[in-house]
């Protein structure tokens, strides 16, 4: 499976790492996850380091309108990214602006910078 998780409910904190092609099924089935573990709520690392993706700006823009349904059933937590490529780093960055998310959002090309971040920001 390309997305791999952990939950961490005591510190409110859900790390994903990512190898390979992500596709858009993938990112829906661990979205899904989140969801049934009720931890939509919890902060997000989402590690995209090793990873790439052949999704379109179609999907992305699925994808988008998904996070944004999310919103009418409760708080969404902060989400931090981290790429290497440019052409991740533009997803990242397109999939900040169509989900609209109403939550801190920051995308890095270091894990250790956007794990400090995530840890200032609220649980």
């Amino acid at each position: 499976m390309p997305i791999t998780w952990t939950i961490d409910h005591e510190q409110r904190l859900l790390t994903a790492v990512c190898e390979g092609d992500v596709t858009l099924r993938d990112i829906e089935e661990y979205l899904d996850a989140v969801v049934v573990a009720g931890s939509m709520a919890y902060r997000k690392l989402f590690d995209g380091s090793r990873t790439d993706s052949s999704m379109t700006d179609e999907e992305m823009m699925m994808l988008g309108a998904r996070i944004r349904a999310y919103h009418s059933e409760g708080p969404i937590g902060a989400l931090a990214i981290v790429v290497t490529t440019e052409h991740t780093h533009g997803l990242a960055r397109l999939f900040g602006a169509l989900a609209a998310a109403d939550r801190p959002i920051k995308i890095f090309r270091d894990l250790r910078a956007a794990r400090r971040w995530l840890d200032a920001q609220p649980a």
